[in-house]
């Protein structure tokens, strides 16, 4: 379960953006500057470009943490704290629970908030929609960096090579039948395109202590969440290792766990086929769904407790799951929070994911729902699907089903699923 911690407000910002539309006419450009017309990517950084992202005041803090041993005698500094934008709509918000966004580390926080090619992101999406938005940079990542060097080294992020042939052009590759059905990605998703530029420009470093860091993320985490009450959690890919451990250590503080594209697949690690650089097969998450342990009946106190094999036939098209063998060690507070996935028709995820629905069965869970996107008629996403051409068919998609569980039982009871996204 989480402890109180010091909640750190050292920093702080009401910053409203201008929202009036501006006329093109009445902007002066600096001299020698013809106007463009072409607000596309990063082009829209000019004055005379209107901003794509909703109207709101915008809020920052720091949660978490405590001072530490700085190494200088006599001199300590603050570890351990996540940073966290509160964005309010304009119009004030109007529906029952915030929503928590959480991404993957590769890049920042800030990916909620707009896309590459400079389109509304989902941060504005559920805006306009009169959600309260919060999002969380996670530990020792973005603007939750870290001074205590030891507890958080650094490592690569992404590069140029793992973002094609994971993320922009799965389809320029040989790694598996459904990537050639990506038609989403703004761009041609190659080196040299603005927009593939844009975003491996927003690739930053990310911590190889993953015990640290998900022990940060559970004790802060839930600090937030018990700060703002019942809230749907949003996360994407490797960042949803962190809402699992939400819902694992305070599971009364999340309405409901929506995963896209969740990258803490059971027990493994799993992009492509080892045929091509950058991709393959390899043990991680010895606990399951994370490092470090999470509430399992028989308990758990060491990853090592657990036994697992390789189960099903492994194809490139349906890759193989590892599952428990011997004791079967069940999860008992995650299971009280719905668990809704969502996965693109062209992502590698398309492959594998069903694992997850393996493992939940062995876990015996009942709450979840994995909606692959084509099956309601949304088609050509890969993983990075809240970025793509159609991010806005995506999020409309989730905002009807959140309809639907905003009028289910309040607080500290959960929505049942399944639920329709269509």
């Amino acid at each position: 379960m989480y402890s109180p911690a010091i909640i750190s407000g050292l920093l702080w910002g009401a910053l409203p953006l201008l929202t009036a539309a501006q006329d093109d006419a009445t902007l002066a450009l600096p001299k020698g500057v013809a106007p463009t017309g072409d607000c596309t990517g990063v082009k829209g950084i000019s004055p005379k470009c209107s901003s794509q992202e909703s109207a709101y005041q915008r809020d920052f803090f720091y949660i978490g943490g405590g001072y530490v041993d700085s190494g200088i005698p006599g001199q300590q500094m603050w570890s351990d704290q996540l940073y966290v934008e509160k964005l309010t709509p304009a119009k004030k918000a109007n529906k029952p629970y915030p929503m928590v966004f959480v991404s993957a580390g590769v890049n920042s926080g800030a990916e909620w908030l707009n896309t590459p090619d400079n389109r509304k992101g989902w941060a504005s999406y559920y805006l306009d929609q009169g959600y309260q938005v919060y999002i969380v940079d996670i530990a020792a990542n973005g603007r939750s960096g870290q001074q205590l060097l030891s507890k958080y080294p650094l490592r690569l992020g992404s590069t140029d090579i793992i973002n094609e042939q994971g993320f922009t052009a799965p389809g320029d590759f040989d790694q598996y039948p459904q990537a050639n059905l990506h038609t989403q990605w703004p761009g041609n998703g190659t080196r040299g395109d603005p927009t593939f530029d844009a975003f491996t420009a927003a690739n930053v470093p990310i911590s190889s202590s993953n015990v640290n860091v998900e022990n940060t993320m559970r004790t802060s985490g839930c600090q937030l969440l018990s700060m703002i009450g019942q809230s749907y959690t949003v996360c994407h890919s490797a960042g949803c290792t962190y809402t699992a451990i939400w819902s694992d250590a305070c599971p009364d503080l999340l309405r409901a766990n929506i995963n896209n594209e969740p990258g803490n697949i059971p027990f493994t690690s799993l992009i492509g086929n080892a045929t091509v650089a950058g991709v393959g097969r390899g043990a991680a998450r010895p606990c399951g769904l994370t490092y470090t342990p999470l509430q399992f009946d028989p308990p758990v106190t060491e990853c090592s407790a657990f036994t697992t094999a390789e189960v099903g036939p492994d194809t490139l098209s349906k890759r193989s799951c590892i599952l428990q063998t011997g004791t079967i060690h069940k999860l008992t507070q995650l299971s009280k929070v719905p668990y809704i996935m969502i996965t693109g028709e062209a992502s590698p995820h398309i492959t594998y994911d069903h694992c997850f629905v393996e493992y939940f069965k062995q876990m015996g869970l009942t709450n979840y729902q994995w909606i692959k996107l084509a099956d309601i008629g949304i088609k050509g996403n890969a993983h990075f699907m809240f970025l793509e051409k159609n991010n806005q068919e995506i999020a409309a998609a989730i905002n009807y089903g959140l309809g639907v569980l905003n009028k289910s039982p309040a607080a500290p009871d959960h929505p049942k699923l399944p639920i329709s996204l269509k």
